[in-house]
Order: structure tokens, then C-alpha cells, then sequence
């Protein structure tokens, strides 16, 4: 005999129940599906490339056509929408009623007249007085025509900020 002892190991399978032979059955089942399961992955991973160097200049294109087409139709449509929405300016009531006085005082100064003949005095100081009233009240109106321009353009420049901002996040 030889000094070395050699042995064999046999390895024996006992499958008491239904549960152990379906347990085997997976475990020779996966040993054959492992390398196919390998090799899918690979094959997988090489068409996620494919789709991604086919999807990267549709998405480009379709990123320009909503920047060159939709865009300016979606703001178009958003500016309409907001002045329909913007209540209207509330009218002014006061040019009916000075308008409506000056109707009184003109009438008051005719009845005047009317009954006083020697009234032309009093009507000259009342022209005078006109004439500075309504001046006063062209310079007025100058004053609020400026106030509303400047108004104006300190709204169209926080508009041109806000859509050179939204211009620069879509580039």
C-alpha cells in the first residue's frame, strides 16, 4: 500500500420529499440558465447604448422645435391670457363730474350775466380764474402721463429681466 491514503468522496442525494427533488431541479436549472442570464445582460447593455445614441439627437431636435415653434406660441397665448384675465382699469368718475360742474358754473355765470348787466367785471376775473384752473389741472395731467411712462418702463424692464433669465435656464 502506499503511505498516502486515497479516499473518494461520493456524495450522496437523499430527497426525502416533493420540496427537496423541486430544490434540486432549481439548483441544476440555474447552473444552465447563469451563463445565458450573462450573457442577456451584456446584450441588454449594449442596446440601452443603441437607444441612447438613437434618443440623444431626437431629444435635441425636439428640444429646438419647442424653442423655435411651441415656445412663442405658448408666450403668445400666455400674454393674451393674462390681459383677459387683468380686470379692467376702474373709470374715473371725476371727468363726469367736473365736467358736469363746469356745466353748473357756466349756467351760474349766464344766469349772472343774464341779471346783472354790468357783470363784465366779474366776468373777466372769472376768465382769469379759469385759465389758472385749467392749467393747474394740465399740469396735473402731464405730471400723471409721466408717472404712468415711467411706470411703464420700469414694468417692461423687470419683464425683458425676467425673459432674458427664462432664456438663459432653456439654453
Amino acid at each position: 500500500m502506499s503511505p498516502m491514503k486515497r479516499t473518494r468522496r461520493v456524495d450522496l442525494v437523499a430527497v426525502p420529499s416533493w420540496m427537496g427533488r423541486v430544490k434540486v431541479q432549481a439548483g441544476k436549472a440555474a447552473e444552465r440558465v447563469g451563463p445565458m442570464a450573462s450573457n442577456a445582460r451584456e446584450v441588454a447593455a449594449h442596446k440601452v447604448i443603441d437607444a441612447r445614441i438613437w434618443a440623444a439627437p431626437k431629444l435635441d431636435q425636439a428640444a429646438h422645435s419647442v424653442e423655435d415653434q411651441l415656445a412663442p406660441r405658448v408666450s403668445a397665448f400666455l400674454t393674451q391670457a393674462a390681459q383677459r384675465v387683468d380686470p379692467a382699469p376702474a373709470r374715473s368718475r371725476k371727468w363726469p363730474i367736473i365736467a358736469m360742474l363746469c356745466g353748473l358754473v357756466a349756467g351760474a355765470v349766464g344766469f349772472v350775466l343774464y341779471r346783472n348787466k354790468n357783470g363784465s367785471a366779474w366776468l373777466s376775473e372769472l376768465k382769469d380764474h379759469v385759465k389758472d384752473t385749467a392749467a393747474d389741472k394740465t399740469k396735473w395731467a402731464g405730471h400723471k402721463v409721466e408717472s404712468a411712462g415711467d411706470r411703464i418702463d420700469s414694468t417692461t424692464d423687470a419683464a425683458s429681466r425676467k425673459a432674458d433669465e427664462v432664456s438663459g435656464k432653456l439654453s
